[in-house]
């Protein structure tokens, strides 16, 4: 910095970091922030205890649960609160599909189900097949089970399920539950989650629905038997999910039992203040659906297009119409994936790479594989509330500058 007649010469200001990755960790609401403070002093005790203090949590902890229930249309007591989203899910396969072993041990999924889903699916094969084998070890014949294990279900380019082979593979034997996630959290889709319900409830299967991606974002309806929220995603803390769960459905404890908690399906419980910063994310959450129309749709259009013309050779995922409001994927050709979201952050851009619930772990997106999509150099937006219309376009004004950069880098100098 020198200076100048007129005085010190002042450095630019840093322009402000642009965060575009919101999926399942959007920014703390102020109004979840003050009920997480507030249950600190009055709900810090053991809701377990029988003293006045941990019943004042229990309290807490029950209106929680009473304000999602509210939400979602349920009974307080349908309503368990779990410690993360994989641990609802996971749960749900596992237990319902154990209440349900008289009829067997599938799960049929769509192929773009969170890998929490299709992990959990494909244990039950396994599980299945380990009993079999410790029975066939014993001399002795394991129960008559129809089947068990995963059934994936096709999704057509724009990652929407195949009605006609979800009802086709729901009807077979063995089914013990059907899972249809309402909206995909990479690509936005929206699913047929009614058309999915009516073919489960024909077959006598119940129907997981993972509204952990469109609670907030899109209206959810009742088209479900077994619901999974993330309140994460809406501005919560971590550390609190939601699952749902109709009284008509059967479900069991997966073994080992006996975890000497009063919470049998997530031993240990959560976090009192967090559950009640839980339930007031959802709750405004659902508020601001029923305002009408998101103003972030108008955003991703605007993105969408950009990107599709100034990019070259890339693939923008998902469908133009019939998707969440917020989130955008597309893939660049020639380009690492990792190597464009850390250009982006040098450059003040917060983005994702990769699958919603594997992004960790750096493997090609099975979600865009599924779809017939390009994995390679993928990008993953999801917007959170109050992006404006400048931060979508720096971010579209930076964005083939730092693709054609990596390309050249590659030694491809066309670009």
């Amino acid at each position: 910095m020198t200076d100048s007649p007129a005085g010190p010469r002042r450095a630019a200001p840093a322009a402000r970091r642009v965060v575009l990755d919101a999926g399942g960790r959007a920014p703390v609401l102020p109004a979840a922030r003050e009920a997480f403070l507030a249950a600190l002093d009055e709900g810090w005790s053991d809701p377990r205890r029988l003293h006045t203090e941990g019943r004042r949590a229990r309290a807490l902890l029950d209106g929680a649960r009473e304000a999602v229930a509210a939400l979602v249309g349920a009974r307080t007591e349908e309503v368990d609160l779990a410690p993360s989203r994989t641990a609802a899910l996971h749960g749900a396969v596992l237990t319902v599909a154990r209440g349900r072993r008289r009829v067997g041990s599938v799960l049929v999924a769509s192929a773009v189900e969170r890998r929490a889903v299709l992990d959990a699916g494909a244990a039950l094969g396994a599980g299945a097949a380990g009993a079999g084998a410790a029975a066939a070890g014993a001399g002795t014949p394991g129960p008559g089970v129809p089947g068990a294990g995963l059934v994936e279900v096709a999704v057509d380019r724009d990652g929407r399920i195949d009605v006609d082979a979800f009802a086709e593979a729901v009807a077979r034997p063995g089914v013990a539950l059907a899972a249809v996630q309402h909206a995909n959290g990479e690509v936005g889709t929206l699913q047929p989650v009614a058309a999915a319900l009516e073919a489960a409830r024909a077959a006598q299967v119940p129907l997981l629905v993972d509204a952990g991606s469109s609670f907030g974002h899109a209206p959810v309806g009742p088209e479900w038997d077994v619901l999974a929220l993330d309140p994460g995603d809406v501005g919560a803390l971590p550390g609190v999910a939601v699952l749902v769960t109709r009284a008509g459905v059967r479900r069991s404890p997966a073994p080992p039992a006996g975890s000497g908690d009063d919470d049998r399906w997530f031993p240990g419980g959560v976090s009192v203040p967090a559950a009640l910063a839980a339930a007031v994310a959802l709750q405004a959450a659902a508020a601001r659906v029923a305002t009408g129309p998101d103003p972030r749709h108008a955003l991703v259009d605007r993105l969408r297009a950009r990107v599709a013309a100034e990019v070259p050779e890339v693939d923008v995922a998902g469908p133009a119409t019939g998707r969440l409001p917020h989130v955008l994927t597309f893939s660049c050709l020639y380009v690492d994936g990792e190597a464009v979201v850390t250009a982006l952050d040098r450059a003040g851009f917060a983005v994702a790479s990769g699958s919603a619930c594997t992004s960790a772990t750096e493997e090609p997106s099975h979600v865009l594989a599924a779809m017939g999509a390009l994995t390679q150099g993928n990008v993953r937006l999801s917007l959170p509330l109050g992006t404006t219309p400048a931060d979508v376009d720096r971010f579209a004004d930076a964005l083939p500058d730092v693709v054609a950069a990596i390309r050249r880098d590659a030694g491809l100098t066309e670009y």
